[in-house]
């Protein structure tokens, strides 16, 4: 009798497979990891302490609701407890979103090349990716994405700061945009790298949430707040919103572990920020250095640059990888360096002007 494997999703079919940022290398000569846009900082004493102290309870289940951390949210944002949600890291709650608003059928745009993770939820819940290219400068095309929206058009990702390219999307631009937004079409704007925009110019999802129904701010404890090991996330939405991601959330996927870590790090918000604040001054000394090298490199509000290097990638990842650091190369268009430990950062500036000098 001939044996038949299970019957999968059609739609699993074709889905790219999501690819983190390689590793540094084990032992040998020293490596960093430029890939993945960790905060090179380690915790803060007393967020670690919380993290500590709620591992010694881990036979137990979490808080499902993530009560403690919600109320924290909300005071820290001035929204209601109601219109919080949260998740396995801002990805969890992304693919949450896409879960609550689109299936076979329906439509999700989204700029590209962007945040990689949102093909791969788009095709799981069986949704279209409507994939509009980036500005000649990397930076999202708005019109093209208001124009690209049909009426299958169930949700629409804004990334800002986009990544991997670092490129924002500024007040005036954003609220045309929105303006041109169906109220029926939840628009996600991505702001996983908020706390490192220094362009007076660029929003705060938060404050055109507020009257705007169909807006919806996702967030992120792994960048800025240095948590990336402990996958938490979250979601500010109007309240049907909100309600159909507490739906959609894997029940007690948020580990009590990482929510007294959170809470502490948003009690510990003015030191954490500080930190954030000498990497925008490594960004800043990144960015300059590449441009006197004579790299065109967009300016990034982000804790990354991005290069873009065409068939060059490869080689120059390599270039970067021999000399002990690792970066994130998207094969045939570019590569994402992540802004780490200045020891890191100098090494990456040294090959990349040793690598202009060779083309």
């Amino acid at each position: 009798m001939s044996e038949k494997s299970p019957k999968l999703r059609a739609e699993l079919d074709g889905i790219p497979t999501y690819k983190p940022g390689k590793p540094a290398a084990s032992g040998g000569a020293v490596a960093y990891k430029l890939s993945s846009n960790e905060n090179p900082y380690p915790p803060l004493p007393g967020v670690l302490e919380s993290a500590v102290a709620a591992a010694g309870a881990f036979n137990r289940y979490p808080d499902m609701a993530c009560t403690g951390l919600v109320a924290e949210l909300a005071d820290r944002f001035g929204v209601p407890v109601e219109h919080v949600a949260t998740g396995t890291g801002s990805v969890g709650v992304a693919q949450q979103l896409v879960q609550s608003t689109a299936g076979p059928g329906d439509e999700v745009i989204y700029a590209w090349r962007s945040f990689e993770a949102y093909p791969i939820i788009t095709q799981i819940s069986g949704a279209k990716p409507v994939q509009v290219p980036l500005t000649p400068g990397d930076v999202h095309d708005l019109d093209a994405m208001a124009d690209a929206i049909t009426e299958r058009t169930r949700l629409i990702f804004v990334c800002n700061p986009n990544n991997p390219t670092g490129t924002v999307v500024r007040r005036a631009e954003l609220e045309r945009f929105l303006d041109r937004v169906p109220s029926d079409v939840l628009v996600v704007l991505d702001e996983a790298y908020k706390e490192f925009i220094r362009d007076p110019e660029v929003p705060d999802g938060v404050e055109l949430y507020r009257d705007r129904p169909n807006v919806a701010v996702l967030r992120t404890f792994s960048k800025a707040y240095g948590l990336a090991g402990l996958r938490v996330g979250f979601a500010i939405a109007h309240e049907p919103v909100a309600a159909a991601l507490r739906k959609t959330a894997v029940p007690f996927g948020v580990s009590q572990l990482a929510q007294d870590a959170a809470v502490a790090s948003l009690r510990a918000e003015d030191e954490l920020l500080g930190r954030v604040g000498s990497l925008v001054c490594e960004r800043k000394r990144v960015y300059e250095a590449l441009v006197a090298q004579g790299w065109t490199v967009p300016e990034s509000q982000a804790n990354f640059v991005w290069m873009r290097l065409g068939e060059r990638t490869a080689d120059f990842a390599a270039a970067c990888e021999k000399a002990g650091v690792v970066v994130r190369p998207f094969a045939g268009e570019g590569l994402r360096v992540t802004i780490g430990e200045t020891e890191a950062n100098d090494l990456f500036l040294h090959t990349a002007e040793a690598f202009f000098k060779e083309m």
